[in-house]
């Protein structure tokens, strides 16, 4: 009998410590949470378009390291965080710049802010409806060969370019609006239009358009659409004469099927800055200017480059209320 009231005093300890543990650890979720709802933030523009970039800003002291668009339970893009230094009166901030998919589905979707101990922010955004343009591209025994035959060469040249393009460096070049690469207008294709390639076996193969062609003679000047540095300049058997440039932590130019190429890889160049000639090489149809810009890999709307800063520190800061 005596066992009795030992044992109910133990239950009775055991759930007092039971309820100081809980009651602990909803004081410290509350505080976390506290913590998250108190960061700053401020995300451009909060409806994108598919294929529009998305520019964060979060307070420097957040510690926010990636930032993940979510939309069902999937990563539909990524991107680092890179500081940008106080300036006279404007302080300093993180920002992160990441690219909506073409391919993305409209509606409700998430912007996770990620930091070393874990999540910093969720962001919730609307993806806006987008349609693309469709267009049916002949292409010639020579053409097909080279799209489709097997080449080690061109796998090689494959790697490189996603090393490149998925690499984020810590050099900021720009923060402003991009140019246009060349002073016509005349596109003959457009970004995100769905392209089906006829073969001249007869077969066919459907693919998504990553930039702008520009329908432009051979020997057309072409210029850096922004400050920034070369990381790439050399011939490549798909997109010919191929010229990268770097303008921010993972945000890159691509200018393809050069006829002549002006600038050498490591050059720091400023906007307008000659890097080459139009022309035809590589798998081309004809003369033209393949422009593109990549977003942590993510294929971008040149146009909306041209429309707005890529990092408008104003805007941000105004939007954080900073």
């Amino acid at each position: 009998m005596i066992f009795f009231p030992i044992f109910y005093a133990q239950r009775r300890r055991g759930a007092e410590r039971n309820i100081i543990v809980f009651v602990c650890f909803f004081f410290i979720g509350l505080a976390l949470n506290a913590q998250t709802a108190a960061v700053r933030y401020a995300v451009i523009p909060e409806n994108p378009l598919p294929g529009e970039p998305v520019t964060i800003g979060i307070s420097d002291s957040s510690g926010a390291v990636l930032a993940a668009l979510m939309s069902e339970g999937r990563a539909l893009a990524k991107a680092a965080f890179f500081r940008i230094p106080s300036e006279g009166s404007k302080q300093a901030f993180l920002a992160a710049v990441l690219a909506v998919p073409s391919t993305a589905v409209p509606g409700t979707a998430v912007i996770v802010v990620e930091g070393a101990g874990g999540i910093v922010k969720e962001i919730a955004l609307e993806i806006a409806g987008r349609e693309f343009a469709s267009e049916v591209i002949e292409l010639s025994p020579a053409l097909t060969s080279l799209r489709t035959e097997p080449d080690p060469q061109k796998t090689v040249e494959s790697e490189q370019l996603w090393a490149i393009l998925n690499r984020t460096g810590n050099e900021i070049h720009s923060f402003g609006s991009f140019s246009p690469p060349v002073q016509s207008t005349r596109r003959t294709s457009r970004f995100g239009s769905r392209r089906v390639y006829r073969y001249a076996n007869g077969s066919s193969d459907v693919t998504i358009h990553a930039g702008v062609d520009y329908g432009v003679p051979a020997g057309t000047a072409v210029g850096a659409c922004a400050p920034g540095r070369v990381v790439l300049a050399r011939h490549r058997i798909v997109t010919g004469n191929s010229i990268i440039v770097e303008h921010l932590p993972g945000v890159y130019s691509l200018y393809y099927h050069l006829d002549k190429i002006d600038v050498a890889e490591g050059a720091l160049v400023a906007g307008g800055t000659l890097l080459g000639q139009s022309g035809a090489t590589g798998l081309a149809t004809g003369p033209h200017l393949h422009w593109e810009i990549r977003v942590s890999g993510e294929n971008a709307d040149p146009d909306a480059f041209i429309a707005r800063p890529i990092i408008d520190k104003d805007a941000i800061l105004s939007k954080m209320n900073l």
